[in-house]
């Protein structure tokens, strides 16, 4: 049985917006420092990875909201490693309030990129050997994206401080661009329920990208989603759905 890490956070004015709630890049960024906590304890953290000439790298977050925590709360940020195969790693994430009841559940799918080829990797057994996860064959598929044809495009120029230890663009800073290009009253009077995110292409210092997304009603109870692209020279790099009410 893949062992459970927990750690305890409190969620900071900085990490929330305007309404006092967390927001998702920084949702983002908590769970990950979760499961980068597990790895330094188990002595896998980056500068082991890194010795082996290899990186993590995110392919997919599916992320199910129940509610979003707020400004000075104490959260429970929980990690396992459950299943592997020969290239990808698959990982859950929990977010629980002080009385235990599950804000957040994300599962995420992770590979290991050559940092000199910048190609996926198999992943090495003394790498995995202590999460205890198991080992599978088969081919975890993530939920279908609808992919945007057409909508409101908004160009972004890659920062320096949008760049991560592997030299590319952070995971979280794609889910910034995409909920940014929402007009401020959508967001003042939506909450996001449910996030399908994949990355498809890395983005470096310097790149200038397009965030493109589009707005469509999805019930009879006029909840929303959003459909996300980001786009660098007419290649996709990422693709999001978020649902909101």
């Amino acid at each position: 049985m893949a062992s459970k890490f927990t750690e305890k956070h409190e969620i900071t004015f900085y990490e929330c917006d305007v309404r006092g709630r967390l927001t998702l890049p920084m949702l983002l960024n908590i769970v990950i420092k979760t499961s980068e906590s597990q790895s330094d304890s188990f002595d896998r953290g980056t500068d082991y990875v890194t010795n082996l000439g290899l990186g993590w790298v995110i392919t997919q977050h599916e992320i199910t909201i129940n509610r979003l925590p707020e400004v000075g709360e104490q959260v429970a940020v929980s990690t396992q490693a459950s299943t592997y195969n020969k290239y990808f790693c698959y990982r859950d994430f929990w977010i629980h309030d002080k009385d235990g009841n599950e804000c957040v559940k994300v599962n995420s799918t992770f590979v290991l990129m050559d940092l000199v080829t910048r190609k996926m990797t198999s992943v090495p057994e003394e790498l995995i050997a202590p999460y205890e996860c198991e080992k599978i064959k088969k081919i975890k598929r993530g939920m279908p994206l609808t992919v945007i044809e057409k909508g409101e495009e908004r160009p972004y120029r890659v920062r320096f401080s949008d760049i991560d230890g592997n030299k590319h663009v952070n995971n979280a800073r794609y889910l910034d661009w995409m909920v940014d290009s929402l007009e401020y009253d959508f967001l003042i009077n939506h909450t996001p329920t449910f996030v399908n995110i994949r990355f498809d292409k890395e983005v470096a210092y310097g790149d200038t990208i397009t965030s493109k997304s589009s707005l469509e009603t999805v019930s009879e109870t006029l909840n929303k989603m959003s459909c996300h692209q980001v786009i660098l020279d007419e290649t996709s790099c990422a693709v999001a759905n978020i649902h909101w009410q």
